[in-house]
């Protein structure tokens, strides 16, 4: 059985010892995407499916995909979910927080081994993990070239390490910041870049661009961080997590 702060862990000394990895994040966003199903966070609601729920989101949460206009984007993300390198770890969403059943079918689709290391958490960084995260991996950054992909209105003033370079995405960039894959990759090609920290918070372009880079350039290291450094960024949205208050030791 996977054990979840070991995992925490097999990742965090990775990055110590400067092997280079990629771990990309597949929470429900992506398994909802992944299931065909329409998503929206507006304004003053969300959507899943039939279901529309009134609910404020800031501007940055906004997105949308539409199963009639976005296939190619649910093929992209599929594609980075069933990949298989050394060292490409893929964080399902488990049981606990999306249910058996949705946790089954993600399994169902992954084309290696479900009881490889390569097949962890989603919520690796959050929830009950949160605490390890801010006492080992943010500081562990300082040691580490970073290049942060995160969004246009965040601001890396108040980030407890340096970046070396920033990309930044707008409102809906799972749609519409696609084109960033080869800006960043021109980036890396044109200075030779190898052994620096990727960090991602950009939704499902974060599993995209981790995709499409760790295949070619394996010696970097590309870490979905999802929201976890909303607050030292001056984002409005902070999560349960950030506030303390979802401290749970998620399952296999």
């Amino acid at each position: 059985m996977k054990d979840y702060k070991e995992h925490f862990f097999m990742l965090y000394n990775k990055l110590k010892n400067n092997e280079n990895f990629a771990f990309s994040r597949f929470s429900d966003g992506e398994l909802y995407m992944m299931q065909n199903k329409e998503i929206e966070l507006a304004e003053h609601h969300y959507q899943i499916a039939n279901l529309k729920v009134p609910q404020k989101y800031h501007e940055e949460d906004h997105k949308h995909f539409d199963p009639s206009k976005h296939q190619f984007f649910r093929r992209e993300l599929m594609n980075a979910y069933q990949h298989l390198q050394h060292n490409y770890f893929v964080g399902l969403s488990c049981r606990c927080c999306v249910g058996a059943k949705d946790h089954q079918e993600m399994l169902d689709w992954y084309k290696g081994d479900i009881n490889s290391e390569f097949l962890t958490w989603s919520n690796l960084w959050v929830n009950g993990n949160f605490k390890l995260f801010k006492e080992y991996m943010i500081p562990e950054f300082s040691n580490h070239k970073i290049v942060y992909t995160l969004n246009e209105n965040a601001n890396i003033d108040g980030l407890p390490f340096d970046v070396v370079k920033d990309f930044r995405v707008g409102k809906n960039c799972i749609i519409n910041d696609y084109g960033k894959i080869d800006e960043i990759e021109q980036w890396i090609h044109e200075n030779q870049i190898e052994n620096h920290v990727f960090l991602f918070s950009a939704s499902s372009l974060s599993n995209y661009i981790i995709h499409h880079l760790y295949r070619v350039y394996p010696n970097n290291t590309y870490i979905d961080v999802g929201t976890t450094m909303n607050d030292y960024l001056g984002m409005k949205g902070l999560r349960q997590y950030i506030k303390g208050k979802n401290n749970k030791i998620c399952i296999w």
